[in-house]
């Protein structure tokens, strides 16, 4: 599936975004099309910025004086940009194709029949980023060299992903699922762990986010897809071009409590495992279904899973100052994410910040669920676009005397707000703050990372050392 149709030189071709993914594609085009006559839209200082490409045959447009982007055969645009708005559908009605870097390299990497052999895709609401570096570096010390890319913080055109490898990891978000789909190419194996709803900003609509998610085992067709039994969307799915395995259940590899099953056979203790959460733990049921999947031994994998590297942002213990342990969940951009970091501390005396950037996802479950969890929170500081929503949500329980409840404007105010909670607090149990704010960083934030660096630089902590990712690219 090499022969990629946007390359031919009648096709006019547009990059819609300038970012990391824009970049990626740049360089994936002029390494095959080295005179291909290339538009960008951009911000006015991204397109300020082409200059120093010294490239002839690229011009550069500000997106928001764009009307019409019919005058294109292909527009690459970058996973972000949502193609559910009115000048996206009006230039696909003129015949104009509106794809991504995981089209072109799906296209480019399959076989001849399609298939991505060797390749596992992994999706998800929440875990998926953990899961895709768990399963490569079980890949890996099964002996095999393999490629961790895509969502989790490499792009799928950068040139590390045509490297000759054994094994490619590739994580997708629901941006990217469809593309994949799109593009003919169908992976060995897919993995979904769970869904439930998220970026509705982006998608419209509960029902349009759970469709593109999923086009990544209904579309895409991947020759074997791992589903979660205990998610009822992925149970109910009917995938006649799939072989279906599932995890979670008593037939396959599973937790009893916190130990380890492959059917009925005991494989070890989970507890010691650096996965925090159960969830987490669930999830290498997902990672070594898959690698059964690709016809490896997931017996000899499973041990190395104490040697995994934690990943950044999710629920990420930082250090301890002052006898406060700070834990950076940045990555939580739901209700239903935060409410499983708390889980995590059942036997600590915690201090939550919630609250970002309002996409529509309701908060009401969260503020039920709230006074039936184990360990009820000492405090919960709110803060975001959608702090007095989750607030009001909240100030009922508040004043019940379950939690104090403050509202901070900044990042900073609300962790000064949840240091001050340990003032005056006694007993033996641990003191926790934790970062899950249940939102994105939007509008505060260039993104969760930046949320996340901020707030180790914060609690003082070296942000950088904080937010670096181990396993991205090839080993």
């Amino acid at each position: 599936m090499a022969d990629v149709a946007l390359l031919k030189d009648d096709k006019r071709v547009a990059l819609w975004g300038w970012g990391r993914e824009g970049h990626a594609a740049y360089a994936w085009i002029r390494q095959r099309q080295p005179n291909k006559p290339l538009h960008v839209f951009a911000t006015a200082p991204e397109i300020e910025s082409l200059r120093d490409l010294n490239d002839p045959n690229v011009a550069g447009y500000v997106v928001d004086d764009v009307t019409d982007f019919g005058g294109y055969d292909f527009v690459i645009k970058s996973p972000g940009i949502t193609p559910y708005q009115p000048i996206v559908r009006a230039a696909q009605d003129k015949g104009t194709h509106f794809v991504g870097g995981t089209y072109l390299w799906a296209q480019e990497a399959a076989d001849d029949d399609g298939v991505l052999r060797h390749t596992v895709c992994v999706t998800g609401t929440k875990g998926k980023s953990t899961s895709s570096a768990l399963l490569a570096h079980l890949l890996r010390a099964l002996g095999h060299k393999t490629l961790l890319a895509g969502n989790i913080g490499l792009p799928l055109l950068d040139e590390a992903c045509t490297s000759d490898v054994e094994y490619r990891v590739i994580e997708l978000s629901s941006y990217q699922t469809g593309d994949l789909g799109l593009s003919g190419a169908k992976p060995e194996v897919a993995v979904v762990v769970n869904v439930y709803p998220e970026h509705l900003d982006w998608h419209g609509s509960e029902a349009q986010y759970v469709e593109d998610k999923l086009k990544l085992v209904t579309v895409a067709k991947p020759l074997t897809a791992v589903l979660n039994c205990k998610d009822e969307r992925l149970v109910s799915l009917r995938l006649p071009d799939s072989d279906i395995v599932y995890y979670g259940d008593d037939e396959g590899w599973h937790l009893n409590g916190d130990d380890l099953y492959r059917a009925t056979e005991f494989i070890m203790h989970t507890q010691h495992l650096p996965l925090p959460g159960r969830h987490n733990r669930g999830n290498l049921c997902a990672v070594l279904t898959a690698i059964e999947a690709l016809g490896l031994d997931a017996r000899a994998a499973a041990p190395s899973a104490a040697t995994f590297m934690p990943l950044p942002n999710r629920l990420q213990t930082m250090g301890v100052a002052n006898g406060i342990t700070y834990v950076n969940d940045s990555i939580s951009t739901t209700p239903h994410a935060t409410l499983a970091g708390l889980s995590c501390f059942e036997s600590s005396d915690v201090a939550l910040i919630v609250g970002g950037h309002d996409r529509g996802l309701d908060w009401h479950d969260f503020a039920a669920t709230l006074s039936s969890l184990p360990n009820i929170p000492r405090k919960i500081i709110t803060m975001g676009q959608n702090r007095p929503k989750i607030h009001a949500l909240l100030q009922p329980l508040a004043e019940q005397g379950l939690f104090a409840l403050e509202e901070a404007t900044t990042l900073e105010d609300a962790v000064h707000a949840a240091q001050s909670t340990f003032v005056d607090a006694d007993g033996t149990q641990s003191r926790v703050i934790l970062l899950s704010p249940g939102a994105p960083s939007y509008g505060m934030y260039r993104d969760y990372v930046e949320r996340g660096k901020h707030f180790a630089s914060i609690a003082g902590f070296d942000p950088e050392k904080i937010a670096a990712i181990q396993g991205l690219g090839v080993a």
